[in-house]
């Protein structure tokens, strides 16, 4: 194994671990970190992964960014809900991981797309909180789905390793 494979393995260890980790956090594109990670190993000699299984894996990346970016906001609207919701979900989304861990990832984008509702009419408690579900909801969504990406290249990469 050359010095450059190795480089490459490490910087593909590195890209899945925060790819991984992004897929939680917004602001970090996850599964195209977690993409980058395959095509990283793609160069190294002990590696099986193929062009086909890369582009498959590049058109399964970007439908999940896609989702990721759009149902949010679909299920906003869907509710009722303004921009002050959906980035009241994001920000919220950013205080929960900086105050409340794990916990604070799970309610962070709750609390936060309801408070952005009641900023944004503080008349309507119901249709606020209905809002704030949605939004919630919507971020699980895309969440999920993009973790689920992450680890099923996660596997792929492993198995493209692994001695046949």
């Amino acid at each position: 194994m050359t010095p450059i494979e190795i480089l490459l393995i490490a910087l593909t260890v590195l890209l899945m671990f925060i790819g991984i980790v992004g897929c939680i956090i917004p602001g970090l594109m996850g599964t195209p970190l977690c993409w980058g990670a395959l095509l990283a190993s793609y160069f190294v000699s002990t590696c099986s992964l193929t062009l086909v299984t890369l582009i498959v894996c590049a058109v399964i990346t970007i439908i999940a960014e896609l989702v990721n970016t759009f149902v949010p906001a679909f299920f906003t609207v869907k509710a009722g809900g303004s921009k002050a919701g959906t980035v009241g979900a994001i920000v919220g989304t950013f205080v929960g991981i900086s105050f409340g861990g794990f916990i604070g990832i799970i309610v962070g984008p709750f609390l936060g797309a309801f408070v952005g509702e009641l900023i944004h009419d503080n008349s309507d408690f119901e249709r606020a909180l209905t809002s704030a579900v949605f939004a919630f909801l919507g971020f699980i969504m895309g969440t999920g789905l993009r973790l689920i990406v992450a680890c099923a290249f996660l596997i792929v990469l492993v198995h493209s390793y692994w001695p046949k």
